[in-house]
This record gives structure tokens, C-alpha cells and sequence, in this order.
């Protein structure tokens, strides 16, 4: 498959491959859909149809169900290390296939190729290749007094997985779950499914065992909520916004099955005052745009001292001058179009509420960046003086939208990152390294980075309050998807 490259401009897709987005992925072979009813996916930099998917149906998500049911005895039987065997082949088969995934992303999402490399086709194969060193760090038994203490996979997981990370959302969550002994019925995000459908190609070539994973495409109404509804299906992981991890959480509780959810964010970047306020402020740029900002994780509140703002506004303006928008296939762009026309048209108007609202404007804008009215393309940009009343300082926005709050003293800095609904992730900068973490100890947030530390892909990842519960990736992701027995001897 190469969706990539086509005769067919308004497509991007060979004949073959569109023939094989036409099936859902179920005990290992291509299914036709149940429906011929179809879900277009729009190119993000042309704003034209790109390919289409079926709309799946409560009947799909039943024949999925009854494959990972199938498969769950023989698979679960296999030792973790065993089973983490067959995720280093599907991580090695997502390496081979790296520049397929970046250029594809890069149409769907429009994830820079460059950025795409790295995170979009880079993270899912460390997801993958990872649970073989792992599974050695799990305790699958332990005697405690006269019990023995085995861990059991929960059973068939139903994955529903948001747009921005198409790859390695679906990778933190199959590679994990799948090592545990658990099977799998994954929703791909209906905005982002083309990419999926390599993700399986590679996993049917490494030969994973029928039933194991399965992939049933389309909306999260019909078919999402269809999983977490599902009898059938022992748990759900969700990855998605508030609102729809509540709804998922409301259809799984009528089963009881355990849910773990990972929503929104509005993170906290504070920058104390003995920090290097250049390095800060650059670095927390590239932070809160990562992805076009399209991020739950992104640092989108910047916390400074009063007295450095002049400091920190013309630095800020500076570094977005040098900010490339553009084409996402350009190995120059930094910033490619948002997903889509209605996120295109969300980040503007928290934009214009930031002006209205009384923020102070320091680069960027509501208006189309110039030479860019084909796409779905938003100016990046920086707000001060931003209270911690404002919209744009309360509401995940999902854009390439930065905004700088002042603070008179540290505990006012404390204050401020955790008067917020969210709390999922958070930086603070500061030359005393001891200050710094002492500071992040009281950030309300699933983690905290230092200095501009890089993400870690093996470390837990996941929030608290309205940014959800349970964690993804490292041996805790592997946890989420275990159940507990003890055996009294």
C-alpha cells in the first residue's frame, strides 16, 4: 500500500489500497463492512478528498468481538516474552515503513515530515520494540505470606483512539495490552484512519495470530460507543476530550468494566527567576507548538515573573518570526495546516476571544497566514498579560496558540498552574535544579519536565482530574491492562 503517491490527485490513493480501505481488519483477514455507507478523509493541505473508509456498525463491532474472543485462550497462554516477540516485529515492520508513515500523516494530519519522522512514525515503533525489556521489569507473580499473586490479562480491551497521534496512540495501546495476553478491538479517530490501516497491513505481515488485533472503522457514536457498551468486551482504554471519555465512562459503568481514560490538558510552563529566560521561552515555543500544537500534553500556559515580561514578549516575538508555516512535505515548514476545517476554525476563534477578552497580542493573529488560503492553516501565536480568568487561559484550545501569565511570587506561580480543571502535564525552568523539582512537586500534573527535559516514552504518561486516569507507556501501561488473582496455598 502506498497512499502516498497516486495517479489520482484528488485521492492520494492506488487502486489497491482503496480496495483494501473499503474492509475493516477482523480475525486477521479484510472484511467487507456491513454497509457500503463511507467516512471521506480530507487532505488537510488541499481541503480535497484524500480517500474514504467504511462506517462501521454495531454488526462490525460485533464480528470483532467475537474474534478477540476467539483468540483470547490460545493468546493469553503464550508467556509475555512470547507475546512481546511479536511486538519487536511489528515495531521493526513500522521502522521499515517510517517515510510511508510521515508522508501519509502529513496529509491527514498535517504533521510537518520532518517533526513526523520522529513522533508520528518514530514513537509508535518504540512502543512496539519496547515490551521486550519491559515485561522483564513486571513481577507476573509474587508470594506475599501464604498467597500466591498472579497477573492476569483483563481479557478483550476495546481501544478508541483520537486523531492527532493516529500511530502511536493506537501503538500505546495495542503493544501494551496485547503483551499482557490481552486482544484487542480498536476504533482508529474517523478524521485520521488511513494510517491505521498500514499499522495493520504490518501487523497482519509479521503474522500475528487471527482475532488477536482487530481494527472496525468508524464514528465514535456509532461504533465507539458500541465498544464501551459491548458485553463482549472486558475493559476500555480511551484516548480523546472530556467529553467523550465521560461518555465512554457512562456506557462502560452499565458493565462494570474498568475504563482508563486520557483527555485534555492546559499545561503549566513556569519559568522562576534565576532561569535562562532566552533558552525558556524558545524552548517553551516549540513545546506548546509541537504538532501544530495539536497536543494534550502541550505547555500552552506560560507562567513568568511580572517583571520579565518586556524580556520575555520580545524574545517570544522574535522566535515566532523565525517559525516557517507551510506546506507539511517542505522539510523547512515547522508548522503544517491544523487537522481540519472545524479546528482550523476552533483555533481562530479562541484567537479572536483572546483579543476580545482584552489579551495582549504579541505576535500572530485570527487572519489567514499569507500565500496560505488552500489549507487549513492558522497563524501561530503568542498572547501576555493573560489572566488567569481568560478564555484562553481555561480552555484547551489545540492549536498553535501560547499564552503568557505574569505572577508576583512564587506561590502565586503555584497557584496559578493548578487553578485549572486539567492536570496532565507541566515544565519549570530555573538554574538550581533542586528548586526546580521541588517546585514541580506541587504542579497537580501526571508529569513534569525540567529545563526543557525531552519526553520519555518509557516513563508513565497520564493526568488527574478532568485530564483523566490510569497511565499509558513504560511497565505501568503494561499494568493498565492486568488484572490481579491471588492464589491462597
Amino acid at each position: 500500500m502506498n497512499p502516498t503517491a497516486s495517479p489520482a490527485a484528488e485521492t492520494g490513493l492506488e487502486a489497491a489500497a482503496a480496495e483494501k480501505f473499503a474492509a475493516h481488519f477482523i480475525g486477521g483477514t479484510w472484511k467487507p463492512a456491513a454497509s457500503d455507507e463511507r467516512i471521506e478523509v480530507i487532505n488537510s493541505v488541499t481541503e480535497q478528498v484524500m480517500g474514504s473508509v467504511p462506517a462501521g456498525s454495531a454488526d462490525d463491532v460485533d464480528a470483532a468481538v467475537e474474534a478477540a474472543r476467539a483468540a483470547l485462550p490460545a493468546w493469553k497462554a503464550l508467556t509475555p516474552q512470547e507475546r512481546a516477540g511479536f511486538c519487536t516485529m511489528i515495531g521493526y515492520g513500522l521502522q521499515d515503513r517510517a517515510e510511508e508513515i510521515a508522508g501519509l500523516v502529513s496529509q491527514e494530519l498535517g504533521t510537518p515530515v520532518t517533526e513526523g519522522m520522529i513522533i508520528q512514525a518514530g514513537l509508535p515503533a518504540i512502543d512496539f520494540t519496547s515490551m521486550e525489556y519491559l515485561v522483564e521489569e513486571l513481577p507476573w507473580e509474587q508470594t506475599i505470606g501464604n498467597s500466591q499473586v498472579i497477573r492476569e490479562p483483563l481479557g478483550v480491551v476495546g481501544a478508541i483512539t483520537p486523531w492527532n497521534y493516529p500511530i502511536h496512540q493506537i501503538a500505546a495501546k495495542i503493544a501494551p495490552a496485547i503483551t499482557a495476553g490481552c486482544t484487542v478491538v480498536l476504533k482508529p479517530s474517523e478524521m485520521t484512519p488511513l494510517s491505521a490501516y498500514l499499522l495493520m497491513e504490518v501487523i497482519e505481515a509479521v503474522g500475528l495470530p487471527a482475532g488477536v488485533v482487530n481494527m472496525v472503522c468508524g464514528t465514535g457514536p456509532v461504533v465507539g460507543e458500541a465498544i464501551a457498551s459491548h458485553p463482549g468486551i472486558d475493559m476500555v482504554s480511551f484516548t480523546g476530550s472530556t467529553r467523550a471519555g465521560v461518555r465512554v465512562s457512562e456506557l462502560a459503568a452499565t458493565s462494570v468494566k474498568p475504563v482508563t481514560v486520557e483527555l485534555g490538558g492546559k499545561s503549566a510552563n513556569v519559568i522562576l527567576d534565576d532561569a535562562d529566560f532566552e533558552a525558556a521561552v524558545v524552548n517553551g515555543i516549540q513545546k506548546c507548538f509541537i504538532n501544530g500544537g495539536q497536543t494534550c500534553s502541550a505547555l500552552t500556559r506560560l507562567l513568568v515573573p511580572r517583571e520579565a515580561l518586556p524580556v520575555v514578549e520580545a524574545v517570544a516575538a522574535a522566535a515566532l518570526a523565525e517559525i516557517k508555516v507551510g506546506d507539511p512535505t517542505n522539510p523547512e515548514t515547522q508548522i503544517g495546516p491544523m487537522s481540519s476545517a472545524a479546528q482550523r476554525d476552533r483555533v481562530r476563534g479562541y484567537i479572536e476571544k483572546g483579543i476580545e477578552e482584552g489579551a495582549k497580542l504579541v505576535a500572530g493573529g485570527p487572519e489567514t497566514p499569507e500565500g496560505l488560503e488552500t489549507g487549513f492553516f492558522v497563524r501561530p501565536t503568542v498572547f501576555s498579560e493573560v489572566t488567569r480568568e481568560m478564555t484562553i487561559a481555561r480552555e484547551e484550545i489545540f492549536g498553535p496558540v501560547l499564552s503568557i501569565l505574569p505572577y508576583d511570587s512564587e506561590e502565586e506561580a503555584v497557584e496559578i498552574a493548578n487553578d485549572s480543571v486539567y492536570g496532565l502535564a507541566g515544565g519549570v525552568w530555573s538554574s538550581d535544579k533542586e528548586r526546580a523539582v521541588d517546585f514541580a512537586r506541587k504542579i497537580e500534573t501526571g508529569q513534569v519536565e525540567i529545563n526543557g527535559a525531552a519526553f520519555n516514552p518509557l516513563a508513565p504518561f497520564g493526568g488527574r482530574k478532568l485530564s483523566g486516569h490510569g497511565r499509558e507507556l513504560g511497565p505501568y501501561g503494561i499494568e493498565d491492562f492486568l488484572t490481579l488473582k491471588a492464589i491462597q496455598l
